[in-house]
């Protein structure tokens, strides 16, 4: 038995490949590296969609723009209830009414659902009218439009491109095996993707990183940082954006979404400072971590700089994880139709340990 199923391999898949001792991700015969920050979004979702949909046009751009102006119908069914939820609770209530099955045109419009809903719920939530999507544009240019209200930037669209690659498959992280169980019992990619995003939405996930920007407040300063988090890792706090549980050393996508944020601030007067603040804290937290931990390889994660990115692009903290979901969709949607091609019903055993039944007298 192994708890919480430690290197046990469920299944073969061509989607992506983590690897924890070398710090290097491979997507679709691409590391990551050769990905982010050259490809586009529409360009990741053909490449993991490439062999598992019928039908499946060179480029995806337009379907994907038609089908953010199908799903914006269902932004009416917004009420003071979902306004009450969180941004992700509110999200996944929307896309669940979407309708079920296995084909493309239900595939796009559950990439397109994280995009618009959430754009819709934030504004909402901020006393401001939902944007429709316009379908000519980009896929991540259309995002930052309708949280916004107004167009993105060449370097802001390229920033959040660069995020929605990186984060778009990780291996069979806990969304993608929920979405894979799932999608083993026949049940539709609608019903996958709602798998995947409440697992996303734990905060040993896709809920991390918006603790990042409240640990970074908290510290306020560079000349805090040792303080702060000597005093964290004294009270038994995790230190979020640090650790993983498969990476041994740094994890690749910290570097990739480190350069966006680079790329976004420089030369700009978006957050000035801030990314000075995050490196200096991040070295603090390393040379800290390694001191009082050294026998547990601790290196930075890809919620740490997730959350430089996401608070630079203007995106709330409390709507993190609904980002992180517009990117996983993707991956989640893939894997859930590799499962389908090859897969059977996904069913492990489990070891009795508790009291047996008394013997008749």
């Amino acid at each position: 038995m192994s708890n919480g199923l430690e290197d046990v391999v469920a299944a073969d898949t061509v989607l992506s490949e983590v690897d924890g001792k070398a710090g290097r991700l491979i997507i679709r015969g691409y590391t990551l590296g050769e990905l982010a920050g050259s490809t586009t979004y529409e360009d990741l979702v053909h490449l993991l969609f490439e062999g598992f949909f019928e039908g499946l046009p060179a480029d995806v751009g337009p379907a994907l723009g038609a089908a953010r102006g199908e799903v914006f119908a269902e932004v009416s069914a917004l009420d003071t209830g979902l306004l009450d939820r969180t941004p992700i609770e509110a999200m996944r209530a929307l896309t669940a009414r979407l309708g079920d099955g296995d084909d493309l045109a239900i595939a796009f419009r559950l990439i397109a659902a994280p995009a618009v809903f959430t754009a819709a719920v934030v504004r909402a939530q901020a006393g401001e009218a939902p944007v429709r999507p316009d379908p000519t544009l980009g896929h991540a240019a259309d995002i930052l439009r309708m949280l916004r209200g107004r167009p993105a930037n060449r370097a802001e669209v390229d920033a959040l491109d660069t995020y929605l690659v990186t984060v778009s498959d990780h291996g069979f992280n806990a969304s993608t095996f929920a979405a894979r169980v799932i999608a083993s019992t026949r049940a539709g990619l609608t019903s996958a993707v709602l798998g995947g995003i409440s697992a996303l939405k734990g905060p040993l996930h896709g809920g991390a990183p918006g603790p990042v920007i409240d640990m970074l407040d908290e510290i306020g300063a560079p000349s805090n940082a040792r303080a702060w988090i000597e005093a964290a890792l004294g009270r038994g706090d995790r230190l979020m954006g640090f650790g993983h549980r498969v990476y041994k050393v740094r994890d690749p996508r910290a570097d990739a979404l480190k350069g966006a944020v680079r790329r976004l601030t420089e030369g700009s007067n978006v957050m000035p400072g801030r990314l000075a603040f995050a490196e200096a804290v991040e070295a603090a937290a390393l040379a800290i971590l390694k001191e009082k931990k050294p026998d547990r390889p601790l290196d930075t994660n890809v919620e740490f700089y997730t959350a430089l990115l996401l608070e630079a692009l203007a995106f709330p903290p409390s709507a993190f994880t609904c980002v992180f979901a517009m990117g996983r969709v993707t991956g989640w949607l893939a894997h859930a139709r590799e499962q389908l091609a090859g897969g059977r019903l996904i069913r492990p055993q489990s070891r009795y340990v508790g009291p047996m039944p008394r013997k008749a007298a």
